[in-house]
């Protein structure tokens, strides 16, 4: 059912072992035939290729496995069922302009009632282009986040992480909601009942600085037999800069009628 790869770092890198790997979990290795994403960050904004095909037969996939290098990666192989439908418009990741910063998201799981919920709200900020439980659920988080904020600049991250943290239980609670999320600086994981980190120090590549580089990458399954994997706990909420943890919180699955969070105005 789906899966997903993210990668924090404090030095654009070379994962294309793991990526690799990764890509073959796109319907040779793992049942995910259904399409493939990736994005990463490159020079101030986002680079994003997918295609509805097989991630494991795609040239172009393979090709960046090999070429990309960046300190901030999602990436997603997709299992289709909510809809059962191939398309360009239903393969993650997904990508919008929010609070002044452009998002990507990616999901792992089903959360069907997401969407008469975002159907019925009157979501000022984003507005879904294809038929996923996912997209909807990504409208759904940015809703929330441009309500509490005018700018993530001035916001205070702990309260950002918090409401997100809220809004992510509310989903979560409408089946299972595994995802990664990323506003350019941070990469944020949620590991609803299904997700591992690796976290690292890493030699430098041939061609960077002197110093180490510390990295992050955040998988469905473990991407290689290194004993450093880590399962999330269920509802926890990791977020990462520059290859470091800077914010953890635990959140369980909050009915919708429970929330304390109010619709869009």
């Amino acid at each position: 059912m789906c899966e997903l790869f993210g990668i924090s770092s404090d030095y654009p890198i070379d994962e294309s072992q793991e990526l690799n790997t990764f890509r073959l979990r796109g319907g040779q290795t793992a049942d995910n035939p259904d399409g493939w994403g990736l994005a990463w960050w490159d020079t101030g904004k986002f680079q994003l290729s997918k295609e509805p095909t097989p991630a494991y037969q795609s040239a172009l996939f393979a090709h960046l496995c090999e070429t990309m290098r960046s300190r901030l990666v999602i990436s997603h192989v997709r299992k289709a069922k909510f809809p059962p439908i191939r398309a360009m418009s239903n393969t993650h990741p997904f990508q919008r302009v929010c609070c002044g910063k452009e998002w990507v998201f990616a999901h792992n799981g089903m959360v069907p009632d997401i969407v008469d919920m975002e159907l019925s709200s009157d979501n000022p900020v984003c507005r879904p282009l294809g038929e996923t439980d996912s997209e909807y659920a990504f409208c759904h988080l940015l809703g929330h986040i441009a309500q509490h904020f005018d700018s993530l600049a001035s916001a205070a991250p702990t309260a950002w992480f918090e409401n997100l943290a809220t809004a992510s239980g509310v989903v979560a609670s409408l089946g299972k909601f595994n995802f990664l999320m990323s506003d350019g600086e941070h990469l944020i994981a949620y590991g609803h009942d299904r997700l591992h980190y690796l976290e690292r120090p890493n030699a430098g590549q041939p061609n960077d600085p002197p110093a180490t580089v510390n990295s992050a990458l955040v998988a469905t399954e473990p991407l290689d037999e290194n004993e450093g994997w880590l399962t999330f706990k269920p509802g926890e909420l990791r977020i990462y800069r520059s290859g470091r943890m800077i914010g953890r919180m635990m959140t369980h699955a909050i009915p919708p009628n429970e929330s304390s969070l109010p619709m869009y105005e």
